[in-house]
C-alpha cells in the first residue's frame, strides 16, 4: 500500500466544493440539479492517500480517450484525479498560473475574467493530477471505475442562443447553454471544431442554410456583455462556421483564416461558451508543473514577428530528472509513432521529438545513443546534443570515426554505424539495429563477423528484400558500390574496431541525439546550414521548429514554435533568436515541421494531436520519485 502525503499546504485551501458553491449558487446552476449535493466550507485532510490506482483509459459519455487518471482514499472519501492535461482537453478546463505544483487555479464557468477555482494537484509518477471529484458530480456527473477505466457520464446541456461578432483582432462565437457542460476542441490547417457535451433543436447552419438561431437573452443581460464587438448579430449564413447537431454532441466547425486558431473558454450568468478565432490565441501562463518542471506559454518578440512559444523549463541537475532518448520501437531502429504514444509507451512525464529520420523507410537520420550504446552514428558533422546521468550536458557538433583494423593490418573506415543514412563506402550494424538487417541498396556486399573474426560474405541482393539475421555476439559490415574489396575480408580474418568521437570529450557522455543545425553557442548565434551539409531549401524555409537548449544556470529548455501572429513559421535564425531570447546559452535544432510536437503528462500542449506526424525517436523527461 502507498502512502502519497498532501503538500501542508493543502490544510489551509479552502476546497473546489465550497469555491464551486460561491460561484455556481449565485448563478442559478443548482436549481438544474435534481439531486443537489450537500455542500459546506471545509479544509482539506492532510493526512496520507491510501488504495492508490491508477489508469490510461478514459470513458466520456461512451466515447474512449487515452488520459490518465488516478483513485486514492482520502480519508474516509474516494477521490479522483484526471491527468492535468487530459483534464484540460478533456472538460475544457483553462489552468492558469501558478507556482505550486500543488494548486492549480483553472476557469470553467466563472462568473469574471478576474475569478477562478483552486483545484488540488498531486503528482503521482508519471503524471500530475487533478482532483476533479467534486467538479464532475457539481456538473451533475457520474464517476466509475471499472479495471483500468475510468467512467464519467454527464449530462448534456441545452444549447440556446448562438451569435457571431467581429472584434479588431479577429472573430468572436457565444454559445449559451442552460448548465457548466464540458467541451473539447481539434484544429487542423484551416479548420477547427469545438465538440460540446449539449444538444439543440436548431437546424444544422452551414452556408446553404437559411434557418436562423434562437436569440433570447435573459431579462437585463446586456447583448455587448460577453464583447462580441462590432455587428453583434444573430447570423443566418454564417460563412465563419456550421453547427452538426446530435443526440449528445453539437460540433462547431469553424473555418479557419491562414495562422488563426482557436481560443476557448466559460463564461457564467448566463452559462456561455466562447470561441475566438485570432492569430494571437496563445494564452501567456507560467505553471510550476513540479518543482523541476515548469511550462511555460509566451509570446516572443522579434524585429520579424511575434511567436507564440510553447517550452519547459527542466532542473536536469535534480536527483529526481532523468532524461533518455526513446523511439518507436524499443526492440528495433525501424518504426514511428506518434510522440504522445512513444511518451505514454516509455511512461515519460515529458518529451519531445528528436533528431531526422526517412519518412519512406522509418529509419534513423543522426546520432542516438543510449547507456553507451550507439543506436544510430551521428551524420555530417551535425548539431547534437550529449548528457550524462549527473545533470552534465554538452551541445555541440559531432562526428564519429570508426575504423576496421584487419588481422593483416590495413585500416579500413566505417562511414556509418545503424545508420539509415546510405553512401557508398562501408557502414556496420550491431544487435541495437534490430534482429535484422534488409539490404538498402542493390548488390551490397555483406559481411557477417562474430566473435572478432568474418564467418561469411553474401551478395545481399535486391534492396529491401531478403533479411539476414544480426548475431548477437558480433556484427554486420556491409559494403555499398564496392567502396571496398572483399577479399580484404576473407572468411577467416580476424577484424577489430576502433572508435572515437569527434570531438573527443562527446565520448564520456553515455546518452545523445543530433538532428541540427547548432543554434547557438556560448550565447553566440551559430547557425551554419551549409558546414552541417544541409539543403538550401532546409536552410530558407520557414516552418514549426523544435529545439532544445540550456540556460546558464543548467536547466533543460523544451522548445516548440509554430505560426508567427499572422504568418508562416520561424527561420533557422529566427529559432535561434527565440531560444536565445528565452534565456539558452546553447541551443540545438530538431527535426521539426509536422515532426514539432511537446508532451507534457501524456499529451501534446503545442498542437492537436491530428496534426503532428509520426515520428521516429524523441527525448523523453522522467521523474523519479
Amino acid at each position: 500500500m502507498t502512502r502519497m502525503p498532501w503538500n501542508p499546504l493543502s490544510l489551509f485551501s479552502i476546497s473546489l466544493v465550497s469555491t464551486l458553491l460561491i460561484y455556481w449558487s449565485t448563478s442559478g446552476e443548482f436549481a438544474h440539479n435534481n439531486n443537489p449535493i450537500s455542500l459546506s466550507p471545509q479544509t482539506l485532510p492532510a493526512e496520507a492517500a491510501d488504495d492508490l490506482q491508477q489508469g490510461e483509459e478514459i470513458i466520456l459519455n461512451g466515447k474512449k480517450f487515452r488520459i490518465g487518471w488516478s483513485q486514492w482514499t482520502q480519508g474516509n472519501a474516494r477521490r479522483i484525479g484526471i491527468s492535468d492535461i487530459g483534464a484540460m482537453n478533456l472538460l475544457g478546463l483553462e489552468l492558469l498560473s501558478t507556482r505550486q505544483p500543488d494548486l492549480q487555479p483553472v476557469k470553467w464557468f466563472t462568473k469574471d475574467s478576474s475569478q477562478s477555482l483552486p483545484v488540488l494537484a498531486r503528482f503521482i509518477p508519471p503524471y500530475r493530477y487533478l482532483d476533479v471529484t467534486e467538479l464532475i458530480q457539481l456538473a451533475g456527473g457520474k464517476l466509475q471505475v471499472r479495471g483500468n477505466t475510468l467512467e464519467i457520464n454527464l449530462p448534456p446541456a441545452r444549447i440556446g442562443a448562438v451569435r457571431e461578432g467581429n472584434q479588431t483582432w479577429g472573430k468572436r462565437i457565444v454559445i449559451e447553454v442552460d448548465r457548466p457542460t464540458i467541451w473539447q476542441v481539434s484544429q487542423a490547417k484551416n479548420q477547427g471544431v469545438v465538440m460540446i457535451s449539449g444538444n439543440t433543436n436548431t437546424p444544422p447552419l452551414n452556408n446553404d442554410n437559411s434557418a436562423s438561431f434562437p436569440f433570447n437573452l435573459p431579462p437585463g443581460i446586456d447583448p455587448d456583455e460577453d464583447d462580441l464587438g462590432s455587428g453583434v448579430s444573430v447570423p443566418i449564413n454564417s460563412k465563419l462556421f456550421s453547427l452538426e447537431n446530435g443526440k449528445k454532441i453539437t460540433k462547431v466547425h469553424v473555418k479557419l483564416p491562414t495562422a488563426h486558431s482557436l481560443n476557448v473558454f466559460s463564461l457564467s450568468n448566463p452559462h456561455r461558451i466562447v470561441i475566438d478565432v485570432r492569430p494571437d490565441a496563445m494564452i501567456p501562463k507560467e505553471i510550476a508543473w513540479t518543482k523541476d518542471i515548469t511550462w511555460r506559454q509566451q509570446l516572443v518578440r522579434l524585429s520579424s514577428g511575434v511567436f507564440p512559444v510553447n517550452w519547459l523549463e527542466i532542473n536536469g541537475r535534480s536527483p529526481q530528472i532523468s532524461l533518455k532518448p526513446i523511439t518507436a520501437d524499443p526492440n528495433q531502429q525501424q518504426g514511428t509513432a506518434p510522440l504522445i504514444t512513444m511518451a505514454q509507451t516509455w511512461k515519460a512525464s515529458a518529451a519531445i521529438n528528436g533528431g531526422f529520420f526517412n519518412r519512406n523507410n522509418r529509419l534513423p537520420l543522426g546520432a542516438m545513443r543510449s547507456q553507451s550504446r550507439w543506436l544510430s552514428s551521428p551524420i555530417l558533422g551535425r548539431g547534437a546534443i550529449a548528457w550524462d546521468d549527473q545533470g552534465r550536458i554538452k551541445i555541440g557538433r559531432l562526428s564519429l570515426r570508426e575504423t576496421l583494423i584487419t588481422s593483416r593490418g590495413q585500416r579500413l573506415p566505417i562511414l556509418f554505424l545503424n545508420s539509415g543514412y546510405v553512401q557508398a563506402g562501408m557502414a556496420r550494424y550491431t544487435p541495437e539495429w534490430g534482429p535484422n538487417y534488409t539490404p538498402l541498396t542493390d548488390n551490397e556486399t555483406i559481411i557477417v563477423v562474430q566473435n572478432n573474426g568474418v564467418i561469411s560474405q553474401q551478395n545481399g541482393g535486391k534492396a529491401g528484400k531478403n533479411p539476414i539475421l544480426l548475431p548477437s555476439n558480433g556484427y554486420l559490415l556491409t559494403i555499398r558500390k564496392n567502396a571496398v574489396s572483399p577479399s580484404a575480408l576473407a572468411i577467416g580474418t580476424g577484424v577489430t574496431v576502433e572508435s572515437t568521437t569527434i570531438p573527443a570529450d562527446f565520448n564520456q557522455y553515455p546518452h545523445m541525439i543530433g538532428a541540427g543545425p547548432l543554434l547557438v553557442s556560448n550565447n553566440r548565434i551559430v547557425v551554419n546550414g551549409v558546414l552541417e551539409k544541409f539543403s538550401k531549401g532546409f536552410q530558407q524555409q520557414k516552418a514549426s521548429r523544435s529545439g532544445i537548449g540550456m540556460t546558464n544556470q543548467g536547466n533543460i529548455m523544451l522548445v516548440a514554435v509554430h505560426n508567427r501572429v499572422g504568418g508562416r513559421g520561424a527561420s533557422l535564425g529566427e529559432m535561434a533568436k527565440i531560444m536565445q531570447q528565452l534565456g539558452a546559452v546553447d541551443a540545438l535544432n530538431l527535426d521539426g515541421g509536422s515532426s514539432t510536437s511537446l508532451a507534457l503528462g501524456g499529451q501534446l500542449i503545442d498542437r492537436s494531436p491530428v496534426t503532428a506526424a509520426r515520428v521516429h525517436n524523441g527525448i523523453g523527461i522522467f521523474v523519479n520519485r
